[in-house]
């Protein structure tokens, strides 16, 4: 009952060059009052997006140049602050399938993993140079290579790095374990009817 194998992520990529980008700033706290996920991806950024009055500010994910990006490029300690799960969940509902940074929130991470959602660390230098190619218009194809952790984008490469167990899971179809524990019913209905004969 493996999940889809997640080999590569392909798209457009938008900026947002900040380190530090907390899961608040994803997702501001009021919109966290919700019974699904359905619909979260319209406020990724909001308060960044948007003045009081819902008035579009000068922002990335608003210019039209990367309407329809998969892929997201930031900076060092993406997603800190609260672990809150409605952060990468609004960042998957938006659109995008893979982030690239310097560094991760641990449980930010978790939490991407969980969804299918690759987070590539690369080098500062690789970022920026990323970001400058995201900025061209129209901005090019990157290609997110799992296996190899290479991001290209026509002949430029880059070398990211993904801890094994998530590249692994990627690979195989296994990166939520909700899969792990379907595929163990069997087994735990075996174990429970040999207990339930003492």
């Amino acid at each position: 009952m493996a999940l889809q194998r997640i080999l590569t992520v392909t798209g457009k990529a938008v900026s947002i060059p900040s380190n530090d980008v907390d899961t608040d700033r994803i997702i501001p706290a009021r919109f966290l009052k919700c019974v699904t996920f359905d619909g979260l991806g319209r406020y990724a950024f909001y308060d960044e997006r948007f003045d009081e009055d819902g008035t579009e500010k000068p922002h990335p994910l608003n210019d039209p140049k990367y309407k329809g990006s998969s892929i997201l490029i930031s900076g060092s300690n993406f997603g800190c602050g609260s672990s809150r799960e409605h952060a990468p969940q609004a960042l998957y509902r938006r659109g995008f399938r893979a982030i690239l940074a310097e560094s991760y929130a641990e449980i930010f991470f978790g939490n991407a993993v969980m969804l299918g959602m690759p987070c590539l660390s690369l080098p500062v230098e690789a970022l920026r140079v990323l970001t400058e190619l995201a900025a061209n218009n129209p901005p090019p194809e990157l290609v997110v290579n799992i296996a190899s952790g290479r991001v290209t984008a026509g002949p430029l490469a880059f070398h990211g790095n993904l801890p094994g167990y998530a590249r692994e899971a990627f690979l195989q179809g296994k990166w939520d374990p909700i899969v792990d524990l379907l595929e163990g019913i069997p087994l735990i209905r075996k174990i429970a009817a040999k207990v339930s004969r003492f």
